[in-house]
């Protein structure tokens, strides 16, 4: 079987709608897919109804959380949506990603940069706002040459000019949410050096204490030394070592299935989840 178990849609910031993503995941040859968009399940359900014959949907989500002042996500799987504390939890964050964004596009303004709320509006399309699509709104006013540029601190990286802070829960207490709504949660590319942080191991130990059931090792932003270091890692807590695509459709060059997730590591997730909907016809 061949399995990617991070993936997003055009409900986040990935640019393909989400019944587009299982039919291209299923054209890669795939087995499996999970969907985790930013902070939203409201694409589960249109992929779900294009599943493609042979393909297993594991829902999911990717949590925007905080620790030390810096971000971390946290990948959910296979939890059940309708929990009112993780879903007023997601509700909360999804809420201030729009307050967070609308703030950016004023200071970029402010800044002389010709984009505007509608149009970043427009670029998201779902419910959950984020940077990138503030950073393709830039690029279109002719601010920026490329997103790449949007991303430094002269513009809306962390610290920069334009950027603003927003709200987001301890991913410990993300943890236990998840697993109290029957999921099981995987940390999302914890050596992925490009994006600024890198989780401290201590950090990983605490997740792994309070439930956490894997580490994101194979992911393309992850250089092979910081991959070995996590498989290692992943044993010594006794948790899963996992790979996936990360992809963003387009944005990413369309990558679904450049890194997969064993086998057996994707049984250990399933078998850990107790409340999310299956949605995986070759297994369940």
């Amino acid at each position: 079987m061949r399995i990617d178990l991070h993936a997003h849609s055009s409900v986040s910031d990935g640019t393909r709608p989400p019944a587009e993503v299982v039919r291209r995941a299923r054209a890669a040859g795939l087995d499996a897919v999970a969907l985790t968009d930013h902070d939203s399940v409201a694409g589960w359900d249109e992929a779900a109804a294009a599943l493609p014959d042979g393909l297993a949907l594991v829902p999911g989500i990717e949590l925007s959380c905080e620790h030390a002042g810096a971000s971390v996500h946290l990948l959910g799987y296979l939890f059940d949506p309708g929990d009112a504390e993780l879903a007023a939890e997601i509700a909360r964050i999804r809420d201030d990603r729009v307050i967070r964004a609308r703030t950016m596009v004023e200071r970029l303004r402010e800044l002389g940069a010709d984009v505007t709320w509608e149009r970043v509006r427009a670029l998201a399309r779902g419910e959950a706002v984020g940077r990138p699509h503030i950073a393709r709104a830039m690029v279109e006013a002719g601010a920026v040459a490329t997103i790449d540029e949007a991303f430094t601190p002269e513009w809306i990286a962390p610290g920069g000019r334009a950027h603003a802070d927003r709200y987001a829960p301890d991913p410990v207490r993300a943890v236990g949410l998840v697993r109290a709504a029957g999921g099981v949660c995987v940390l999302a590319h914890p050596r992925a050096r490009a994006y600024g942080y890198v989780a401290p191991d201590e950090l990983i130990a605490e997740l792994a204490a309070a439930g956490l059931a894997g580490l994101e090792a194979d992911h393309p932003d992850q250089a092979p030394p910081d991959r070995a270091e996590l498989r290692g890692l992943a044993a010594d807590l006794g948790v899963v070592a996992t790979g996936s695509s990360d992809d963003h459709g387009a944005m990413t060059g369309d990558r679904l299935g450049a890194e997969t997730t064993a086998p057996a590591a994707y049984e250990a997730l399933l078998d850990a989840a107790s409340g999310g909907p299956r949605r995986s016809p070759e297994t369940r």
